[in-house]
C-alpha cells in the first residue's frame, strides 16, 4: 500500500529566514495574505493582498485559488493564476514579492520524481507536434484543474489532419516525454500534464 502523502509550502521572508507550512488535509482550507487572520501571513510584503489566495484541499489534491481576491495576482510556475489550480509537487508560488515553493513528501514523490527527469525542449518538437500537444492541452486552458485532455477526433478537427495522424503524432509526444509504458487511460492525462507543468505549453498557448 502507498504511503499517503505529505504536502508543504516552503518559503523565505523579506530577511531570508526561512519557513515552512505543513499542508493538512483536516485543515482542508489555508488563507494567504496580510490580514492578521490568515492562516499564511505576508505582512512585510506591501504587494499581498489582505486577502490574497487561499489553498483548498479537494479530494486528495491541493489547488490553489485567485478568483479575484487580490491586487497583483498570484503567480504559478510564472503564469497569472484564473481561477483555480491544481498544485503539483515543485510548483512554484509568487504572491506579490515572496516566492513559495509547493512540496510533497511520501508515495506520490517516487511518481513525480520519476515523470520529471528527461523532459524534452521545445525545440526537440516539431511545429506540428506541438500543435497537436497544444490542442490536448487546451481544455485546461484557464486553470481548469477537473477537465480532460481533448481526444483525437476533436485534436484531428481543430488541425484539420485524420485521426490516424493524430494517433501518430501522439505516439510520438508520449515517447518524448516519457510516459509511453503507462496504462493507456493514463498516457494522455499524463502527457498534458507533463506539458504544462514544465511550461512547454503555457496559458497563452491555450
Amino acid at each position: 500500500m502507498d504511503r499517503a502523502v505529505e504536502s508543504r509550502l516552503s518559503y523565505s521572508d523579506r530577511e531570508g529566514h526561512h519557513h515552512t507550512v505543513d499542508l493538512s488535509p483536516t485543515s482542508a482550507r489555508v488563507t494567504i495574505g496580510r490580514s492578521p487572520g490568515s492562516d499564511l501571513l505576508l505582512t512585510e510584503d506591501d504587494e499581498v493582498s489582505r486577502l490574497h489566495a487561499v489553498l483548498e484541499c479537494v479530494g486528495s489534491h491541493w489547488t490553489i485559488l485567485d478568483d479575484g481576491l487580490s491586487r497583483n495576482g498570484t503567480f504559478v510556475n510564472g503564469e497569472r493564476l484564473a481561477g483555480r489550480r491544481r498544485l503539483r509537487q515543485g510548483d512554484s508560488i509568487r504572491i506579490g514579492g515572496t516566492k513559495i515553493r509547493y512540496l510533497e513528501f511520501g508515495g506520490a514523490l517516487d511518481e513525480a520524481t520519476r515523470m520529471g527527469t528527461d523532459m524534452p525542449e521545445v525545440r526537440s518538437l516539431t511545429d506540428t507536434q506541438r500543435a497537436v500537444l497544444t490542442a490536448l492541452c487546451r481544455p485546461y486552458k484557464h486553470g481548469a484543474a477537473f477537465a480532460n485532455p481533448a481526444s483525437n477526433q476533436q485534436i484531428a478537427q481543430e488541425l484539420f489532419l485524420s485521426v490516424d495522424a493524430i494517433k501518430t503524432h501522439l505516439r510520438a509526444l508520449f515517447a518524448k516525454f516519457g510516459v509511453g509504458d503507462l496504462p493507456q487511460n493514463q498516457k494522455r492525462v499524463s502527457l498534458a500534464e507533463r506539458a504544462m507543468r514544465s511550461g512547454i505549453i503555457n496559458e497563452r498557448d491555450l
